[in-house]
């Protein structure tokens, strides 16, 4: 990860915070490496180790901000396979802000807007406008209600470089468990809607399964096993191998 990056991401961020003092203990910071980057379901990452980070801010009246950023792959893998260069654009900034609140006991709700960001990404070059600009912009808003939360997230943009995709949306189901042994069990099912001229081809659902365990204060383990039904001809690596196949993945984050 570009430390220049992952700086300026941070400082757009934080510049959006009021003028006042805050407590330290309003941002919370966390870094961390896993053993493949996936997002609903597909590799961003070529199926390799991915170095992740982030810092969240909590602000009064349930507001909130952050940046977290990731290592990736698939801009670059994606101008390899049509023969173009799709530029230098080796990580992810995620910028987000939203509200979220208690409705009743054990009942609240979280809305926000969220913007993928992919400096220096050239996919918008692709030959006779196959793919546009990778940034993206969404809107998402969750219910949750006990351990289970239910998310729709919206695209106000094209959806990660797919031609005439505004309107893309994606929709999730997934649930926290607390179990034996200070372990947490996260179910996941999600589904991926890309509109546009490569729908249905790029649409897919996905699902995944995952245990964590805090091993040392702040320190926290986690394995998942995840998998897609995506076309296995379209979310491929430059070597033709299935991004979005059935696989185990180990992550490791240490919050502070």
């Amino acid at each position: 990860m570009k430390k220049s990056m992952f700086a300026l991401a941070a400082a757009a961020v934080l510049s959006t915070l009021p003028v006042a003092s805050y407590a330290d203990d309003m941002f919370a910071f966390n870094v961390g490496a896993v053993s493949d980057y996936r997002y609903r379901g597909i590799s961003q990452s070529r199926l390799k180790p991915a170095l992740q980070g982030g810092v969240d801010a909590t602000l009064p009246g349930g507001f909130y901000v952050g940046t977290w950023a990731s290592t990736i792959k698939w801009i670059e893998d994606t101008g390899t396979v049509l023969g173009f260069d799709a530029g230098n654009a080796n990580v992810e900034i995620d910028l987000y802000g939203g509200y979220k609140q208690e409705i009743v006991k054990d009942l609240s709700f979280d809305v926000g807007v969220l913007q993928y960001w992919y400096p220096k990404n050239k996919l918008g070059d692709a030959p006779l406008g196959a793919f546009k600009n990778a940034n993206t912009t969404e809107l998402y808003g969750a219910l949750t209600y006990g351990p289970a939360t239910l998310k729709y997230s919206h695209a106000l943009s094209n959806t990660f470089g797919n031609p005439d995709s505004k309107n893309s949306y994606y929709l999730d189901l997934s649930a926290t468990f607390e179990g034996p042994w200070g372990l947490t069990f996260t179910p996941h099912v999600g589904r991926q809607k890309i509109k546009g001229p490569y729908d249905p081809v790029a649409t897919y659902t996905d699902y995944s399964v995952s245990v964590a365990k805090e091993v040392v204060k702040g320190l926290t383990v986690s394995l998942s096993a995840v998998g897609t039904d995506a076309d296995d001809t379209w979310y491929v690596t430059p070597a033709g191998k299935f991004t979005g196949k059935k696989a185990a993945v180990l992550g490791v984050k240490y919050a502070f």
